[in-house]
């Protein structure tokens, strides 16, 4: 099977990752507790930039046109156009920034700093969902600031905790998984000329 295809497969498994732990919430208030931000860091810094951010577009575009994935088991534009839809949206932003920063800094390291740079991806991708939604929230319900944050952000950074501490667990077992089995992702595009000089001297 070629790169790009097994990119592809691994990239739908993500995407139907996503749409089947988003639905799953608990409402406490505009914005449910979800393990949707969960699927979508995973699907980011298992797959990278470019394919997690497919992945997420396809859950997006699925609820978008009425397929229920979203929290609550809901679908439809208006859930996209309303005051939450900042926070789906963002979803773009995490699991492009967790693949990117995690892609181009911490995949090659071993160690402890590959933990550091994967959760820095995590931390630095959720502070801008975060930041997205957030600001969408306020414009489209006129909600001041720290009323939104007590809503919308306070509530639920313990549980974003918790949820990168399974992906760290879960994503380092994993990429051990498909290079034994050769269905690895491609290299980020941003790999730097060391990283790519010693991937090829260990090919020869």
């Amino acid at each position: 099977m070629k790169t790009s295809t097994k990119n592809m497969v691994l990239c739908a498994l993500c995407a139907a990752i996503i749409c089947v732990l988003a639905p799953i919430a608990v409402p406490i208030g505009p914005v449910p507790i979800s393990l949707a931000t969960f699927a979508v860091m995973l699907a980011g810094v298992l797959t990278g930039a470019k394919w997690g951010t497919i992945a997420t577009a396809v859950y997006l575009l699925l609820g978008i046109v009425g397929v229920p994935v979203f929290a609550g088991y809901s679908a439809g534009i208006d859930k996209f156009a309303g005051p939450t839809g900042g926070y789906l949206a963002g979803y773009l932003f995490l699991s492009f920034l967790c693949g990117l920063i995690y892609y181009r800094t911490g995949r090659q390291q071993k160690g402890v700093m590959k933990y550091v740079w994967m959760f820095a991806a995590m931390l630095i991708g959720t502070a801008v969902l975060y930041t997205f939604g957030t600001a969408w929230f306020c414009i489209q319900s006129g909600t001041p600031v720290g009323a939104a944050l007590g809503m919308c952000v306070l509530p639920f950074l313990p549980g974003d905790f918790l949820k990168m501490v399974v992906v760290a667990v879960v994503v380092p077992p994993v990429e051990r998984a498909l290079a034994r089995s050769g269905n690895g992702f491609e290299p980020a595009a941003g790999k730097t000329a060391d990283t790519a000089a010693a991937d090829a001297g260990t090919k020869q």
